[in-house]
């Protein structure tokens, strides 16, 4: 595979930059460009060896310039903002980006160029899930984040066929990573990539690579970068992981409200009976709340590249605030008036005892549910509002400084 890569990027005259983002990596970026080096030679390609430091203090940069590669600094911190900077200077056409603390078998590179070289994919990545020795990852990060953040992109972008999305050894096209204008700084970057290339229509895959323990201390920080590519993904997906769900919580909850006021009894599985009568309103609750954030966040999201006012048209409209402030009044209304009737026949003795906790239930939910919904109407106004009033000053001004020039 390595020797039809090689003859192919003979036959095309196409390049390979190879971008390390390093911090702090003195023992192992030598090895790391001597072994880019070895890869690219014996896969036939032509290309350089670019190392992007990110103020390291330990002479990283030294090191790997007299290794052979090409040096340049990221004044930015973060993984991510390396990664930008090199592909921004990086003069091959096709761009293969890796991890400074040699994890990656460099020698193998070719294996992921090939399938951009053949046209068969746009972006390949090299998975660590399938082999490599005992403890190479970290076992929380093997079962738990990788996994599960692979699963939210998968959700995210509608079945992404990717199982190890942080691997940090991937092959693509230079323009075409650079057409999806990443933003990200930290370890969020890699989420974003695949995020980006899934809406551009990039053909993205996965192939097996040799992984090794790394060497030196790991940049990474489990649960800070854990947390921040859970927020990338809400914000760049809020339609698939809050509104949808929020729409079934919705649905369950009510679902399972009326079924505690029509079956006191509730539902028998086996010999147990279960009466949802809390759980349904739960449901309802974090339905509202997980909805109106999705519907808002599709739109308003600094990051979602096509804003979502073609599925969520209500958001768009300059009476939307209004609109969840009177339906959130409505629902507060109902709410209440149920517990002023349960009020009114506990005070007379005329009490459903059957159906009593399932109504209070309802009526709670009701209540929280009218709250959420008005509070998140208030806040949109008055912030939909001050961005109004901060963009007008901001046009008046530009204006006033424009006519003073002028004058």
């Amino acid at each position: 595979m390595s020797r039809r890569t090689g003859n192919t990027s003979s036959r095309t005259g196409r390049s390979v930059s190879v971008v390390f983002p390093c911090l702090d990596e003195a023992q192992s970026v030598a090895q790391c460009v001597t072994a880019a080096r070895d890869g690219l030679r014996t896969s036939g390609l032509t290309g350089e060896i670019l190392v992007v430091d990110n103020g390291s203090s330990d002479g990283s940069d030294r090191i790997a310039r007299e290794a052979g590669a090409r040096v340049i600094s990221a004044p930015i911190r973060g993984y991510g903002s390396a990664l930008q900077t090199g592909f921004r200077e990086a003069q091959g056409d096709i761009i293969v980006m890796a991890d400074a603390d040699n994890q990656h078998d460099m020698t193998r590179l070719g294996e992921l160029v090939q399938p951009i070289i053949e046209d068969r994919a746009d972006l390949v990545l090299g998975s660590r899930l399938q082999g490599g020795p005992r403890g190479a990852m970290p076992i929380l990060h093997r079962l738990v984040g990788t996994p599960l953040i692979s699963f939210l992109l998968r959700r995210a972008t509608g079945g992404l066929r990717i199982k190890d999305s942080q691997s940090g050894y991937r092959a693509f096209r230079a323009n075409d990573i650079r057409k999806l204008n990443l933003e990200s700084n930290g370890m969020e970057f890699a989420s974003e990539m695949l995020l980006r290339a899934n809406a551009a229509g990039l053909r993205v895959t996965e192939i097996p690579v040799p992984y090794r323990r790394r060497i030196g201390e790991s940049k990474l920080r489990t649960f800070p970068d854990g947390w921040r590519h859970l927020q990338l993904i809400v914000m760049l997906a809020p339609q698939l992981l809050l509104f949808w769900p929020g729409i079934v919580m919705l649905a369950l909850g009510t679902s399972l409200s009326l079924l505690s006021l029509l079956n006191p009894a509730g539902i028998q599985v086996g010999g147990l009976s279960w009466q949802p009568i809390f759980f349904g309103p739960i449901l309802l609750v974090l339905g509202a709340l997980s909805t109106l954030s999705g519907m808002i966040l599709a739109h308003h999201s600094p990051l979602t590249r096509d804003p979502a006012a073609r599925a969520f048209p209500i958001v768009g409209g300059t009476h939307f605030a209004t609109q969840v402030i009177g339906t959130g009044s409505v629902l507060l209304t109902a709410g209440v008036l149920l517990e002023l009737v349960l009020f009114s026949n506990w005070i007379t003795g005329d009490v459903l005892h059957s159906r009593r906790l399932a109504a209070a239930g309802l009526a709670q939910a009701l209540i929280l549910m009218g709250a959420v919904a008005s509070g998140f109407g208030l806040m949109y106004g008055l912030v939909r509002a001050g961005g109004n009033r901060g963009r007008k000053y901001l046009r008046q001004s530009a204006e006033e400084k424009a006519e003073s020039a002028d004058g």
